[in-house]
């Protein structure tokens, strides 16, 4: 399931999964989310207004609840972000699932940061299976996180700071690039994520 909230480009990331041989469910329903075998939450936007929009939509505690489950959950880009205990921008508490902030990134970067940039992947996880250890893919955004446990860094990014570009833990794995824009090396990070929730077991997105 592709959670809609109205805070993310639904459509490309749905065309990436498809590409990856399933046609993946849209959906703001939060008994729809409970039910899922496994969940993309992708993101543009505001951190404050996304985190408004999950509240009015009642899917803060669902999400909370399905990623507690073990299930298989790939967030992108603000999808990350939204991941944290709280955000700079608009000064707003986050999901808390990762201990840790979200930061403007340093003003004397232009932002947002925009483009192609090099990720440097420090760690095995099987959503990054085939993956070269430095791959450049597509970023867009003005915030990075700041987590308090470094370990759950397993990939990193330089713009005037280092920050993290992806983070994982249990059955989490979330990044702050979109892959849906990042060409066929994108395509192979929701190709390896649907591998992964068949592997697990979980059924279908």
């Amino acid at each position: 399931m592709i959670v809609d909230y109205e805070s993310g480009n639904l459509r490309s990331v749905a065309r990436a999964i498809e590409k990856a041989g399933i046609k993946p469910q849209i959906s703001g329903d939060p008994a729809t989310l409970e039910s899922a075998d496994a969940v993309v939450l992708p993101g543009v936007g505001s951190g404050d207004a996304a985190m408004a929009a999950l509240r009015e939509r009642e899917l803060v505690e669902p999400l909370k609840l399905f990623i507690a489950s073990g299930r298989p959950f790939l967030g992108v880009c603000l999808g990350l972000q939204l991941l944290m205990s709280w955000t700079e921008e608009g000064n707003t508490d986050c999901l808390g699932v990762f201990s840790g902030n979200v930061r403007h990134l340093p003003p004397d970067r232009k932002v947002p940061h925009m483009g192609w940039n090099r990720v440097r992947i420090s760690a095995d996880h099987p959503v990054l299976d085939g993956l070269p250890r430095e791959s450049y893919f597509y970023f867009v955004h003005s915030y990075y996180v700041d987590p308090k446990d470094s370990k759950v860094v397993i990939g990193s990014t330089d713009y005037g700071v280092t920050f993290p570009s992806i983070c994982a833990e249990k059955n989490v794995i979330a990044t702050q690039f979109h892959p849906e824009k990042s060409g066929s090396i994108g395509l192979r990070i929701y190709k390896n994520f649907v591998e992964h929730v068949q592997a697990v077991d979980a059924g279908s997105l």
